[in-house]
C-alpha cells in the first residue's frame, strides 16, 4: 500500500486523541496511521499514513474537519 506524509496545524487535537487515531483500524477510505509526529509549541502535526491514494488522505482529513497544509506520497528505506 502507498505511504503518505501530510502536515496540518496541531490546534484542537489532544495527545489522547492522537493515540486513539494511531490505534484505530483503517477508516472507510482505507487510511491507516503508521505514526503521528507533532510539536505543540510550533503548532505542527505530521501524519505518516498507509492509504490507497492521495484523494483518500484528503477525504480522511476532510471528514475530521482538518485542513491540510500539504500531502505527499513517500517511500521508506525499511
Amino acid at each position: 500500500m502507498p505511504k503518505f506524509l501530510d502536515s496540518h496545524p496541531f490546534s484542537g487535537v489532544t495527545e489522547e486523541r492522537l493515540k486513539e487515531a494511531q490505534a484505530s483500524p483503517p477508516d472507510e477510505f482505507g487510511v491507516d496511521h503508521i505514526n503521528i509526529l507533532y510539536n505543540q509549541k510550533e503548532n505542527k502535526l505530521f501524519c505518516f499514513l498507509n492509504a490507497p491514494d492521495e484523494d483518500a488522505v484528503r477525504k480522511h482529513h476532510d471528514k475530521l474537519g482538518i485542513k491540510l497544509d500539504w500531502v505527499t506520497e513517500v517511500n521508506t528505506t525499511a
